[in-house]
């Protein structure tokens, strides 16, 4: 974190934080189905690093004996985190929306267990005419967990 905030102090950037209450006024998502606990925007529209705790009474362990959070939520997490992105590419004012279309090249390398803390590393690889596309990382300890190629379409609310 002091190394993330020394670089923007050099380059003159302010880092964003989001936090529980900032994510929800972003995303149209709550609680049980919020999935990122936070998330720092390293350099805006570019790159943003999310986190996520997984504990014993996250919604879907309850009354399962599970252990392992399953990957359609651990993609849908990177999903989410790539929307804490989008505000510095869109016009927010103009009421624009984004939907999140779809997921390409998802890899699976191991299941996240409970007491482990989820990052995910989402960075901007293309955006034209309202197709944003992201490259995103989930890791535990520096280990890969997911990785995949995020695809939102941005469109007016008009």
């Amino acid at each position: 974190m002091a190394a993330i905030v020394a670089r923007a102090i050099l380059f003159d950037m302010a880092v964003h934080v989001y936090d529980a209450a900032a994510l929800e006024a972003l995303l149209p998502h709550r609680y049980p189905f919020l999935l990122i606990d936070r998330a720092e925007v390293v350099e805006p529209g570019r790159s943003v690093v999310a986190y996520k705790r997984l504990s014993g009474g996250d919604w879907w362990l309850e009354g399962k004996g599970a252990v392992e959070m399953p990957f359609s939520l651990v993609l849908e997490a990177l999903a989410q985190a790539s929307g804490t992105l989008l505000p510095d590419l869109m016009d927010v004012a103009s009421g624009a929306v984004a939907y999140f279309m779809g997921a390409d090249r998802v890899r699976i390398r191991r299941r996240p267990r409970v007491g482990d803390t989820l990052r995910f590393d989402v960075a901007l690889a293309q955006w034209r005419r309202g197709i944003c596309r992201t490259r995103g990382l989930a890791s535990v300890n520096g280990n890969v967990v997911m990785t995949a190629m995020l695809t939102t379409v941005v469109r007016s609310a008009a």
